[in-house]
């Protein structure tokens, strides 16, 4: 095995745990959101999130090896912030703002690593696995600019005081193919 491939499936195994932690913090941040359209974001990248530990798992498969156990640190880190973020603003008219915050630092966290990943998979001439890599990251890029509208039309909004109802996201942000569905009614 060449020091790539070592690397490729020490982030990978990386990645997998970062998923699983995130798919135990996620219920409780949409129980959190005042928006409609924020739960509904949050919980659909649940289950995109629960997905790529799937597809996760499949790639280790194309390299014809188990799923190895890693922690990510950088994702406990985050999520610890996440914990001191949402203790400090769950009854403030900002909380949304703060979930929008939290949940963007994590998908730019995640962006960087699967892009990293599909493009060493492409290098070790794995191209199934550099499309499932692919299909996680588009997941990632489309929530990020779901995120950057919502906050845009309703989660800075109400932090500040105003109105969110006067505009409700139109139509969800996505440069993929999956689009994430957005509530247009709150």
């Amino acid at each position: 095995m060449n020091e790539l491939q070592k690397l490729f499936l020490t982030e990978l195994a990386d990645r997998r745990d970062a998923e699983k932690q995130l798919v135990q913090a996620m219920p409780a941040w949409a129980a959190l959101a005042k928006s409609k359209d924020l739960r509904t974001l949050i919980n659909f990248h649940l289950e995109q999130t629960e997905d790529h530990v799937e597809k996760l798992d499949k790639v280790f498969s194309l390299f014809n090896e188990e799923p190895a156990i890693k922690k990510c640190e950088a994702t406990v880190g985050l999520l610890k912030e996440a914990v001191e973020i949402v203790d400090a603003f769950k009854e403030s008219a900002a909380i949304d703002a703060a979930l929008i915050s939290i949940t963007q630092k994590i998908a730019h966290y995640e962006i960087a690593s699967y892009g990293c990943l599909r493009e060493w998979a492409t290098l070790l001439g794995n191209k199934d696995a550099a499309s499932l890599l692919k299909q996680i990251l588009e997941q990632e890029d489309g929530m990020n600019h779901s995120l950057i509208a919502l906050a845009q039309f309703q989660g800075n909004k109400r932090a500040m005081g105003e109105d969110s109802n006067q505009g409700s996201l139109a139509k969800p942000v996505s440069r993929n193919s999956n689009p994430v569905p957005v509530d247009k009614t709150s």
